[in-house]
Protein backbone atom coordinates (compact mmCIF):
# COMPACT_ATOMS: atom_id res chain seq x y z
CA UNK A 1 0.00 0.00 0.00
CA UNK A 2 0.92 3.58 0.03
CA UNK A 3 3.48 4.58 2.93
CA UNK A 4 3.62 7.98 2.08
CA UNK A 5 0.36 10.15 3.17
CA UNK A 6 -0.32 12.31 -0.10
CA UNK A 7 -1.09 15.73 0.58
CA UNK A 8 -4.65 17.07 0.12
CA UNK A 9 -4.41 19.35 -2.60
CA UNK A 10 -5.95 21.93 -1.22
CA UNK A 11 -4.33 23.23 1.82
CA UNK A 12 -2.07 22.09 4.56
CA UNK A 13 -0.86 22.74 7.91
CA UNK A 14 2.40 23.46 7.67
CA UNK A 15 4.03 21.88 10.85
CA UNK A 16 7.11 24.33 10.40
CA UNK A 17 7.34 25.89 14.21
CA UNK A 18 5.54 29.24 14.40
CA UNK A 19 7.85 31.88 15.81
CA UNK A 20 6.62 33.06 19.61
CA UNK A 21 4.23 31.64 21.65
CA UNK A 22 1.14 33.60 20.21
CA UNK A 23 0.81 33.49 16.37
CA UNK A 24 -1.03 35.79 14.08
CA UNK A 25 -1.70 34.51 10.53
CA UNK A 26 -3.63 35.77 7.09
CA UNK A 27 -4.55 33.89 4.39
CA UNK A 28 -6.05 35.01 1.24
CA UNK A 29 -8.71 32.32 -0.27
CA UNK A 30 -10.28 32.71 -3.86
CA UNK A 31 -13.80 31.60 -3.83
CA UNK A 32 -16.67 30.74 -5.95
CA UNK A 33 -19.75 32.50 -5.43
CA UNK A 34 -23.39 31.14 -5.80
CA UNK A 35 -24.06 32.83 -9.67
CA UNK A 36 -20.40 31.76 -10.45
CA UNK A 37 -18.45 35.50 -9.20
CA UNK A 38 -15.35 34.93 -7.58
CA UNK A 39 -14.51 36.61 -4.53
CA UNK A 40 -11.70 37.09 -2.33
CA UNK A 41 -11.99 35.70 1.43
CA UNK A 42 -9.56 36.96 4.01
CA UNK A 43 -9.01 34.39 7.02
CA UNK A 44 -7.21 35.70 10.35
CA UNK A 45 -6.18 33.89 13.14
CA UNK A 46 -4.59 34.78 16.43
CA UNK A 47 -3.57 32.24 18.36
CA UNK A 48 -2.82 34.66 21.29
CA UNK A 49 -6.98 35.84 21.85
CA UNK A 50 -7.36 32.39 20.62
CA UNK A 51 -9.73 33.81 18.11
CA UNK A 52 -10.05 33.14 14.12
CA UNK A 53 -12.26 35.79 11.53
CA UNK A 54 -13.52 35.56 7.69
CA UNK A 55 -14.05 38.45 5.98
CA UNK A 56 -16.20 37.65 2.21
CA UNK A 57 -18.43 40.13 0.30
CA UNK A 58 -21.86 38.82 -0.55
CA UNK A 59 -22.76 38.47 -4.16
CA UNK A 60 -24.81 41.61 -3.45
CA UNK A 61 -21.64 43.79 -1.98
CA UNK A 62 -22.69 43.30 1.43
CA UNK A 63 -19.54 42.69 3.65
CA UNK A 64 -19.42 39.89 5.65
CA UNK A 65 -17.26 39.29 8.67
CA UNK A 66 -17.62 36.08 11.25
CA UNK A 67 -15.25 36.05 14.40
CA UNK A 68 -14.97 33.01 16.33
CA UNK A 69 -14.15 34.06 19.77
CA UNK A 70 -13.04 30.44 21.41
CA UNK A 71 -12.31 31.35 24.61
CA UNK A 72 -15.56 33.06 25.40
CA UNK A 73 -17.87 30.07 23.38
CA UNK A 74 -19.27 33.27 21.08
CA UNK A 75 -19.44 34.05 17.27
CA UNK A 76 -20.29 37.06 16.03
CA UNK A 77 -22.08 37.69 12.15
CA UNK A 78 -21.47 41.11 11.33
CA UNK A 79 -22.96 42.25 7.96
CA UNK A 80 -22.42 45.95 6.32
CA UNK A 81 -25.58 46.15 3.90
CA UNK A 82 -25.11 48.85 1.39
CA UNK A 83 -27.97 51.65 1.21
CA UNK A 84 -29.65 52.09 -2.05
CA UNK A 85 -29.08 55.84 -2.52
CA UNK A 86 -31.82 56.31 -4.98
CA UNK A 87 -34.32 55.74 -2.14
CA UNK A 88 -32.89 58.23 0.27
CA UNK A 89 -31.28 55.62 2.65
CA UNK A 90 -27.64 56.25 4.05
CA UNK A 91 -24.11 54.82 2.36
CA UNK A 92 -24.36 51.33 4.53
CA UNK A 93 -26.92 49.85 7.55
CA UNK A 94 -24.71 47.63 9.93
CA UNK A 95 -25.96 44.12 11.68
CA UNK A 96 -24.75 42.21 14.35
CA UNK A 97 -25.53 38.76 15.16
CA UNK A 98 -23.80 37.14 18.02
CA UNK A 99 -24.53 33.34 18.98
CA UNK A 100 -22.85 30.83 21.00
CA UNK A 101 -19.86 29.01 19.67
CA UNK A 102 -19.80 25.22 19.65
CA UNK A 103 -16.90 23.13 20.16
CA UNK A 104 -15.98 21.54 15.90
CA UNK A 105 -17.79 24.37 14.18
CA UNK A 106 -14.60 25.43 12.62
CA UNK A 107 -10.78 24.34 13.38
CA UNK A 108 -8.88 25.92 16.20
CA UNK A 109 -7.09 29.15 15.94
CA UNK A 110 -3.39 27.69 16.42
CA UNK A 111 -4.48 25.34 13.37
CA UNK A 112 -5.70 27.61 11.82
CA UNK A 113 -2.59 30.26 12.12
CA UNK A 114 -0.64 27.89 10.84
CA UNK A 115 -2.79 27.09 7.01
CA UNK A 116 -0.87 27.83 3.91
CA UNK A 117 -2.20 27.25 0.84
CA UNK A 118 0.03 25.19 -2.47
CA UNK A 119 -1.87 26.91 -4.50
CA UNK A 120 -2.98 30.51 -4.19
CA UNK A 121 -4.66 30.68 -7.20
CA UNK A 122 -7.09 28.40 -7.15
CA UNK A 123 -10.98 29.24 -6.78
CA UNK A 124 -11.67 26.87 -4.11
CA UNK A 125 -15.37 25.48 -3.32
CA UNK A 126 -16.52 23.77 0.20
CA UNK A 127 -16.16 20.34 0.38
CA UNK A 128 -19.36 20.15 2.42
CA UNK A 129 -22.41 21.58 2.64
CA UNK A 130 -23.67 22.60 6.00
CA UNK A 131 -27.71 22.95 6.39
CA UNK A 132 -29.33 25.97 6.38
CA UNK A 133 -29.76 27.46 9.76
CA UNK A 134 -32.84 29.70 10.74
CA UNK A 135 -32.27 32.00 13.96
CA UNK A 136 -34.99 33.65 16.35
CA UNK A 137 -32.99 36.62 17.56
CA UNK A 138 -35.12 37.84 20.26
CA UNK A 139 -32.87 39.58 22.32
CA UNK A 140 -31.11 42.96 22.18
CA UNK A 141 -27.16 43.71 23.53
CA UNK A 142 -26.23 46.81 24.89
CA UNK A 143 -23.13 47.54 22.99
CA UNK A 144 -21.65 49.59 25.50
CA UNK A 145 -21.33 46.54 28.32
CA UNK A 146 -20.65 43.53 25.74
CA UNK A 147 -16.80 43.77 25.85
CA UNK A 148 -17.58 41.21 28.98
CA UNK A 149 -19.43 38.98 26.86
CA UNK A 150 -16.63 38.83 24.18
CA UNK A 151 -13.75 41.86 23.76
CA UNK A 152 -14.41 41.74 19.99
CA UNK A 153 -17.90 43.18 19.87
CA UNK A 154 -16.78 45.87 20.93
CA UNK A 155 -13.61 46.32 17.11
CA UNK A 156 -16.14 44.48 14.95
CA UNK A 157 -20.22 45.87 16.17
CA UNK A 158 -18.81 49.65 16.30
CA UNK A 159 -21.00 50.42 13.56
CA UNK A 160 -24.11 48.62 14.68
CA UNK A 161 -24.42 49.97 17.88
CA UNK A 162 -28.00 49.69 18.24
CA UNK A 163 -28.51 46.89 15.86
CA UNK A 164 -26.63 43.86 17.87
CA UNK A 165 -28.77 40.68 18.36
CA UNK A 166 -28.79 37.33 20.03
CA UNK A 167 -30.94 34.85 21.34
CA UNK A 168 -32.40 34.03 24.69
CA UNK A 169 -31.34 30.17 24.61
CA UNK A 170 -27.36 31.64 24.21
CA UNK A 171 -28.16 34.19 26.78
CA UNK A 172 -29.12 31.07 29.20
CA UNK A 173 -25.48 29.43 28.41
CA UNK A 174 -23.74 32.85 28.90
CA UNK A 175 -25.60 33.81 32.40
CA UNK A 176 -24.99 30.40 33.90
CA UNK A 177 -21.07 31.02 32.61
CA UNK A 178 -21.36 34.33 34.74
CA UNK A 179 -21.51 36.81 32.21
CA UNK A 180 -23.79 39.97 33.54
CA UNK A 181 -27.42 40.16 32.46
CA UNK A 182 -27.71 43.64 31.99
CA UNK A 183 -26.66 43.93 28.79
CA UNK A 184 -29.37 41.83 27.82
CA UNK A 185 -32.74 43.08 26.83
CA UNK A 186 -36.19 41.12 25.54
CA UNK A 187 -37.25 42.43 22.57
CA UNK A 188 -40.96 42.65 21.43
CA UNK A 189 -41.99 39.00 20.32
CA UNK A 190 -45.82 38.07 18.18
CA UNK A 191 -47.19 37.15 21.66
CA UNK A 192 -47.13 40.58 22.65
CA UNK A 193 -48.05 42.46 19.89
CA UNK A 194 -50.62 40.37 18.15
CA UNK A 195 -50.29 42.21 14.63
CA UNK A 196 -46.82 42.03 14.03
CA UNK A 197 -45.88 40.48 10.75
CA UNK A 198 -43.04 40.02 9.07
CA UNK A 199 -41.39 43.06 7.45
CA UNK A 200 -42.06 41.75 3.71
CA UNK A 201 -45.37 41.33 4.46
CA UNK A 202 -45.84 44.90 5.52
CA UNK A 203 -47.00 47.88 3.89
CA UNK A 204 -46.38 50.57 6.16
CA UNK A 205 -42.93 51.52 6.36
CA UNK A 206 -43.52 53.01 9.94
CA UNK A 207 -44.46 50.22 11.51
CA UNK A 208 -43.10 47.30 13.86
CA UNK A 209 -42.07 44.12 12.19
CA UNK A 210 -39.52 41.18 12.17
CA UNK A 211 -36.75 42.10 9.59
CA UNK A 212 -35.14 38.51 8.44
CA UNK A 213 -31.33 38.63 6.60
CA UNK A 214 -29.77 36.05 5.28
CA UNK A 215 -25.95 35.09 4.82
CA UNK A 216 -23.56 32.56 3.84
CA UNK A 217 -20.35 31.89 4.38
CA UNK A 218 -18.94 30.24 1.50
CA UNK A 219 -15.46 28.86 2.42
CA UNK A 220 -14.29 28.05 5.81
CA UNK A 221 -12.33 25.62 7.42
CA UNK A 222 -14.87 23.25 9.47
CA UNK A 223 -12.60 20.52 10.46
CA UNK A 224 -8.99 19.21 10.41
CA UNK A 225 -8.15 16.21 8.86
CA UNK A 226 -5.58 13.40 10.27
CA UNK A 227 -2.92 11.28 8.09
CA UNK A 228 -1.81 7.84 9.25
CA UNK A 229 2.03 7.39 9.09
CA UNK A 230 4.18 4.28 9.93
CA UNK A 231 7.78 4.58 11.34
CA UNK A 232 10.37 2.04 10.47
CA UNK A 233 9.53 -0.01 13.20
CA UNK A 234 6.20 -0.20 11.95
CA UNK A 235 4.33 1.62 14.76
CA UNK A 236 1.28 3.63 13.18
CA UNK A 237 0.76 7.41 14.12
CA UNK A 238 -2.09 10.27 13.08
CA UNK A 239 -1.23 13.39 12.80
CA UNK A 240 -2.92 16.63 11.37
CA UNK A 241 -2.57 16.71 7.61
CA UNK A 242 -5.23 18.95 5.99
CA UNK A 243 -8.34 20.62 6.35
CA UNK A 244 -12.00 19.90 5.54
CA UNK A 245 -13.87 22.84 3.59
CA UNK A 246 -17.45 24.03 4.60
CA UNK A 247 -19.94 26.36 3.23
CA UNK A 248 -22.97 27.41 5.64
CA UNK A 249 -25.90 29.41 5.53
CA UNK A 250 -27.81 31.71 8.04
CA UNK A 251 -31.01 33.55 8.40
CA UNK A 252 -31.67 35.72 10.97
CA UNK A 253 -35.37 36.76 12.16
CA UNK A 254 -35.14 39.70 14.63
CA UNK A 255 -37.54 42.68 15.77
CA UNK A 256 -36.98 45.87 14.15
CA UNK A 257 -39.31 49.22 15.44
CA UNK A 258 -40.27 50.17 11.80
CA UNK A 259 -39.94 48.22 8.26
CA UNK A 260 -38.19 51.15 7.45
CA UNK A 261 -35.16 49.71 8.79
CA UNK A 262 -35.27 46.46 6.54
CA UNK A 263 -35.56 47.61 3.35
CA UNK A 264 -33.83 44.81 1.28
CA UNK A 265 -36.22 42.34 2.60
CA UNK A 266 -39.10 42.70 0.24
CA UNK A 267 -40.31 40.50 -2.09
CA UNK A 268 -39.07 40.57 -5.58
Amino acid sequence: GMLGPALPALLWLALAPLPGPAARAELRVRVRLPGGRVAEERLQADSGSDCVSLELRQPDGALLTLTADFRQEVKIFRALILGELERGQSQFQALCFVTRLHRNEIIPSESMAKLRQKNPRTVRQAEEVRGLEHLTMDVAVNFSKAAQLSSHIHNVCAEAKEAIYTREEDVKFWLEKGVDGSMFEVLPQSSDLPDLQRCRLCADRWKPCICSYSLSIEWYPCMLKYCKSRDAAGKVSSYKCGIRSCQKGYTFDYYVPQKQLCLWDEET
